[in-house]
Parts: structure tokens; sequence; C-alpha cells
């Protein structure tokens, strides 16, 4: 047993975790309705596309409504996935994490040339799912957080194989005027100070027009120190007068991974007669971050040592358009949407000039007159992304024994990449054309094209008994074409390896002009049964895909679609007059021809479809008020995913995984590199969180304590086995928060303090290359050490 479970234990986390886990889940939290009440407030989800009462919808739903989300200081990404126990991720800092559901996770994604995420993330109607990772929308005015687990592609389409994420913002009202106003200051242990300023507007124009406005101002402080360090290259030989050493000392500094975050948001809302709504609205964002989030464990605890600059901007904005209203008695809706996404990162990339050129190869790097020069890499890099979608579908009356929505939709991503990675000093023969100093150039053009035709039915064969039915028809185009490579002056690859002239704007010629193009349906089924009015248990069988893609490296087939076949089983209740709620779900799900990621020759990203997989869980959530004023919520996921077939890490000439590859045959000295029985890396076996609050009343002002814990077992960051051994298993964790607070004729004052123990989570390790090459230097990502912050708040 892992230390991290036994510290699970003491912590009493598991056996709470297995009772939530017993009964099965959906995470719906909610509130109670007043200090004198045990009731339940309903809380409503659109995850069919339609307003619902959560415990009226077949499907596996955890929900994180507007006042939980505030409750439990949730500003960002990484604060509300720790509360979805079907969710997983990693992440290399703000804006750049990938999302995870249920196990469906192989490792090494997120690259610009790699797979599609597995996993949708829509603000309100519209995707903004990007190959980056996540947007990392600040969270704030947020009606809530939905997450779907399991497969989502009939309504949702492609990248909701493993299940789908949406932020529903709140919208403008005609009710009347309403205003707020927040500020926060916050201290880091270990590191600086943080602030945000937070504020919205809701004015009602007239009758049939409102707007609405939200805005935002955040600072986080930082808790990576950069220290003082050097690195020597050597010659390799018996003559050391041309080694070179590098320091760091222009560098060094407390605290360096600051991020400033602003951004707003403006919508629209327009009657234009009984029947038809129209709310267009625009959101951006601005996101800077300063140095690294990760921390090198043989230098220290949060202490790292790099040499070159590292940065990231990330900026944003959205806008998107709903129309909504009647046919006759057909419900119409349109949502479109228009994302432009920018990032510009520098990163330091001196490990790679060391493992893999240095250990591997020797000092050589030379400049025009032939001298060695200092040969550390860094990186610049831009990625550009333009992405439009647009649906309708039209919904028949929900009041009818025959119920439908049916529709289209449409999506392009095109996606611009600029990698440049560059030795200072090298001369203009070596470097590629155009870019002196640049020993390695990615310039190239992706595009991945979607179109869907959807429909899902309803009909209820009894009063208690329904059956739901959909199918998606989808066709994907995906292209990628440009440059990679260095210049005639060096290696085989590259320039020398192009066909014709640039197609890409900036490139010096093109050595990668390919494209796939997929199509297939996906279905779904699914059998409601009702106990009575506060209780139901339904059946679904679902399945996702992904489309297939283009390998980079040219010599590599294209990777085909792979699929996920999800059977599942589940239930929604209330009990007790409705002051407790239980709901669950168990699945087992198959995984076919899996796209796996992997660092191959150069660093360059090579995907393969791996194999087959089976995974197997369960999720539960329980909310109970056994007195008034008192809310408790546990909610837990358990998941066992495994491969089913050996992973020999190579395919056949039609692109289909070999699985048989005994030690010792040919190509196969080792055996599979992950053999039949391997656990899927990222996803913890468990996962499970537990808050406590309690509101009360004292003279005039209402008042809340609250404790809220998070815990998971062990997780690998990788599949197969040598690259497990080299970065080691990531360590179970549990963190504690707990806050308190009060309000008074729209005035608040609350206190908290998140991760009270200030306990240290791995939430992902990674090299700067191959882990084969660069293993022996990983980094951890860890989660924030223990902050402590003020809020003040005025509702007006």
């Amino acid at each position: 047993m892992s230390s991290g479970s036994v510290r699970l234990k003491k912590a009493g986390v598991y056996s709470a975790a297995l009772l939530a886990s017993t009964m099965l889940s959906g995470v719906a939290y909610a509130q109670a309705q007043s200090s004198q009440s045990t009731a339940l407030e309903e809380v409503v989800v659109t995850a069919q596309k339609r307003s619902e009462n959560l415990q009226d919808v077949p499907v596996s739903i955890q929900a994180l409504g507007s006042q939980k989300l505030e409750q439990l200081q949730i500003s960002a990404f990484a604060d509300y996935v720790q509360y979805l126990p079907s969710v997983s991720f990693t992440s290399s800092g703000p804006g750049f994490g990938q999302v995870y559901m249920r196990g469906v996770a192989s490792g090494g994604d997120g690259n610009h040339s790699g797979s599609l995420p597995s996993v949708g993330v829509y603000l309100d109607e519209q995707p903004v799912t990007t190959i980056q990772g996540a947007l990392d929308i600040h969270v704030y005015d947020v009606a809530r957080v939905e997450a779907l687990a399991g497969p989502q592609g009939t309504l949702y389409g492609a990248s909701s194989q493993a299940g789908t994420l949406r932020i529903i913002t709140n919208k403008p009202s005609t009710a009347g005027f309403a205003a707020g106003v927040d500020v926060e200051l916050n201290k880091v242990a270990h590191g600086d100070s943080g602030h945000a300023l937070e504020g919205f507007v809701n004015v009602p124009l007239s009758d049939k027009v409102a707007v609405r406005l939200v805005g935002w101002d955040v600072r986080d402080g930082g808790y990576i120190d950069n220290v003082a360090g050097t690195r020597t290259y050597t010659r390799g030989d018996s003559n050391r007068t041309n080694d070179f050493t590098i320091n760091n000392k222009a560098r060094v500094r407390d605290d360096y991974n600051s991020v400033y975050t602003q951004g707003g948001r403006a919508a629209l809302r327009v009657e234009l007669d009984d029947n038809w709504v129209i709310t267009p609205q625009v959101m951006g964002q601005v996101q800077k971050s300063n140095g690294s989030f990760s921390y090198d464990p043989k230098v220290g605890d949060l202490k790292v040592k790099r040499f070159y600059p590292e940065s990231a901007k990330d900026k944003w904005y959205q806008a998107a358009m709903t129309i909504e209203g009647q046919v006759a008695n057909l419900d119409v809706t349109y949502a479109g949407s228009y994302l432009k996404r920018k990032t510009d990162t520098n990163s330091d990339y001196t490990d790679y000039s060391f493992f893999y050129d240095q250990v591997g190869y020797g000092f050589y790097w030379t400049d025009n007159a032939g001298n060695l020069v200092n040969p550390s890499q860094f990186i610049q890099g831009q990625d550009d992304y333009k992405k439009e979608s647009h649906e309708i579908r039209i919904a028949s009356p929900q009041d009818k024994k025959l119920r439908f929505v049916v529709g289209g939709f449409y999506q392009k991503q095109t996606h611009d990449i600029f990698q440049n990675y560059r030795i200072a000093d090298i001369g203009s023969s070596i470097s590629v054309p155009g870019y002196t100093g640049t020993i390695w150039l990615t310039k190239q053009q992706r595009i991945d094209r979607d179109k869907a035709a959807f429909g899902q039915a309803e009909y209820d064969i009894t009063d208690k008994l329904m059956l739901t039915a959909g199918i998606r028809f989808f066709e994907a185009h995906n292209t990628l074409v440009g440059f990679y490579g260095y210049g005639k002056g060096y290696g085989s690859t590259g320039e020398r390896a192009c066909f014709k002239a640039a197609v890409v704007p900036g490139s010096p010629c093109t050595n990668l002009d390919k494209g796939v193009k997929e199509s297939g349906n996906v279905p779904k089924v699914t059998l409601t049964y009702k106990l009575d009015s506060d209780k139901l248990i339904y059946a679904t069988y679902s399945k996702g895909f992904r489309p297939g893609g283009i390998n980079r490296r040219s010599t590599l087939p294209p990777y085909q679609a792979d699929y996920l076949k999800n059977y599942e089983a589940g239930w929604k209740t209330t009990w007790l007059n409705n002051s407790f709620r239980w709901n669950g779900a168990v699945f087992m799900e198959d995984w076919n021809n899996f796209q796996f990621s992997i660092l191959g020759a150069n660093g360059l990203t090579e995907i393969k479809n791996a194999n087959q997989a089976q995974i197997k869980g369960i999720e539960s959530d329980v909310t109970w008020v056994p007195v008034p004023g008192l809310t408790i919520n546990a909610a837990a996921a358990y998941t066992d995913a495994k491969l089913t077939a050996n992973y020999c890490g190579k395919t056949d000439g039609a692109g289909v995984p070999i699985t048989v590859c005994p030690k010792g045959s040919a190509g196969y000295p080792d055996g599979p590199q992950a053999p039949d029985g391997t656990s899927l890396p990222v996803t913890p076996k468990l996962k499970a969180n537990l808050t406590a609050r309690y509101d009360f009343s004292w003279g005039d002002w209402d008042n809340y304590v609250q404790g809220s814990m998070v815990a998971q077992s062990a997780t690998w960051t990788d599949l197969r086995l040598a690259d497990r051994a080299a970065l080691g298993k990531q360590k179970g964790w549990e963190t504690v928060d707990l806050s308190g607070g009060m309000e008074k004729d729209g005035l608040t004052i609350g206190l908290y303090v998140k991760n009270v123990f200030d306990k240290r989570a791995s939430l992902d390790r990674n090299a700067q290359c191959a882990i084969s090459v660069c293993g022996a230097q990983y980094y951890i990502v860890p989660n924030q050490p223990r902050t402590m912050g003020i809020k003040l708040g005025k509702a007006f």
C-alpha cells in the first residue's frame, strides 16, 4: 500500500469515499433552501439541450451551481475539476490543462500536432475545445459547471468521446437591475501575495432588452523559486579548453511563476416578441504567466534551475450568438460562435541540449567561423487558433408522449503552428533559412473539420417507463501541411526532405502535406424507469468517437479514429422528504484501437493506435441536510482502467496495432512496452471529496462555516513500463480547505484557507524530451501551497 493510501485511510477518506461510491454518481451539489428547512433545492441542468431538473435526467451528471462555486472559492479550471470525481487532468500551467473523464487517458496528449481531446469543453452552447487544452476561463458570474460523464457523441460530437464539460454563464435579464462587486486579497505560503477585483452589472434597457457586463482583474502570486545554478557542456575528449559553462544569474528569482488574468464578458438579450429571443455575447481574456509551474525534486521543494526566459501569454476572445424561438409548436435554436485564441510561449530547453545532444553526441554546434558555440536551446512558440461552429436544432413539445430533438452541426478549427527551437549563435549555414540562430523550425497549418447530423427521441412506453434513442452521423476531414525540421546544413530531414515550395507563409519549403477523411455514426439507447416521483433508475448503451489525423513525422502513416463503447446503469433518488439525495452510476467501457501519443526521435510527437482497454467504475454522490442549516456533500469515483491486449509500440502497414510481441522476438528484445493488464495512466483508482457547511444567524447577520476535503489515490503519468520506472509513481494525496463568512443587506465578508496543512500533491510529472533520453531529469507540477485570503463583496 502506498504512503499516500495510508494517509488517506488515516484521514478517514477511504471509508467515506467507499460509502459514497457504493451509492453511485452524478455530483449534484445543493444548498438548503433556508436555515429553517431541510429541503434540498432543485438543481436545473441543460445536459440534453433543454432545461430540466437534474433528478429527471438519465445521465451521469456532476453539477456545481453558482452558490457552490462561490462557497468553494472556485475561480479557475484547476479549482473546479478537483471537485468533479469523474474528471482528471494534467497541466503544465494555466491555460495548458488536458481534461480526461472516466479513465479514458493514455498520457502524452496536448501536442499541437497530436490527437484531438477526448473531452469536449463548452462555453454555454458553443464548443471551445482546442488542441492546446481547455480554456482557463475565469469563473465569475457563472450559473454552473456541468460534467457529463461517458460518451456524449449524440448531442455533443467528436471531442465528447469520454464526456463533456460545460460552463454556463449567467444571462442578461429584463426582470430588474442587479449588480455586484467583489474584492479579494490572498497570500500563498512559501510565495507571494495576490488579489482579485471582480464585478458585474445587469441593466434592463426596456421590458424587452437587457444587457449584462462582467469584468475581472486577478493576480495569482508565485511560489516556485528559480535558484542559481550552472551547466557545463564538454567536448568529450581530453581537450577541455572549449568546454562551455552557462549560468542563470540573470534569471534567479523567488516566486517567479506569477499569473495575471484580465477579462470581461458582455451579453445582450433582445426579446423580439413573445416567441423569439436573441442573445449575442462577446467574451475575452488575457492571461500572462511567468516562469515554470513545476519544480525539480533534486533541487528542492518548489525550486527549479532554469537558464532561459519562461513565460506564456494566452489571449482569446469568443463572439457567440444564440437565437431561440418557435415555429408552430416546435422550438428552434441556433447557436453559433467564432473563437480566436493566440498563445505566445518562451521555454527553457537546456535539458534537451544536455541529455540529447551533449550526452548522446557531444558538444559540436559552431558559428560561421567554425568555432564551437553555446549549445543551449530555448523555444519561442506561437499557436494561433480560429474556430467557428454552427448548430441548429429543432425540438418538439416536451409535454407529449413522443418527444424529439434533431439538428445539424458544422465546425472548423484552423491552427497555425510556429515553434522556433533556437541555439542563438549557430552559423547561418546550419540555421533554417530565414531564421538565423534556429536549429529546428515547425511552421505548419492544421485544419480540423467536422460535420454532423443528429437526432434524439424519447417515448413514454408507460407512465413509468421511457425509451430514449439517438444517433449522430459524422464526417471528419483533418489536414496538416507545412514544414518541420532542420535547414540544409544539418541532418537529412527538414529542408532536405522538402518536395515543393512553401505553402504555409514563413516556412522555407514544404515537407508535409497530408489529410485524412472519415465518416461514421455513434448511437445511444437508454431505458429509464421511474420507481416513483422521487426515484428513477436507468440503463444506457452509448458510443463515442475521436477522429484520426496526420502524424507530423511524414514517414509515419495517419492514425485512425478510436471509439469508446459505454455500458452504464444508474439512478437518481431523493429521500426523507427531499432532505437526502443519492445519485449514482456503474459503468463498463471498451476503448478500441485507442490513439497513443509518444515522443519519438528528435522529440517529435508520434501518434499510433495502441490497442484495446477496458474501464470499469462506479460513481456516486450524496447530499444530505440532517438538521436545518447543515448541508453535507460526499462524492466519489472508483475507476479501474486496464489494457486488454499487449501494447507493443508498433502498428502494421494498415495502421492496426501489433499485439503479439514476446520477449526476445524479432524487433522486441524486451517484449511488450506495456503488457495486457497494465493500468492506464493519469486517472486515480479513487477520487473523492467531502464538504460540510453550516449556515446560521447571529444578530442581523447570516453566517456560515465550511470545511472541504479532496483526496485521490496514486497515479502513473505514462502507459509504458520503462517510462514509469524513470518517472516514478505519483503518490496519493489529500487536501483540506476551510472557510467562513457573514452577510447582511448585500454586504459579504469571508475568510478562507485553501490547502490548510500545506500538502504537496503531484498533479503531473514531465521531462523536456523523450523519457528514455531526459527521464533522469523530470519535473513535478504541484498543487498550490497553502493560501489564505479575505473576500469582501457588495450586491446591489
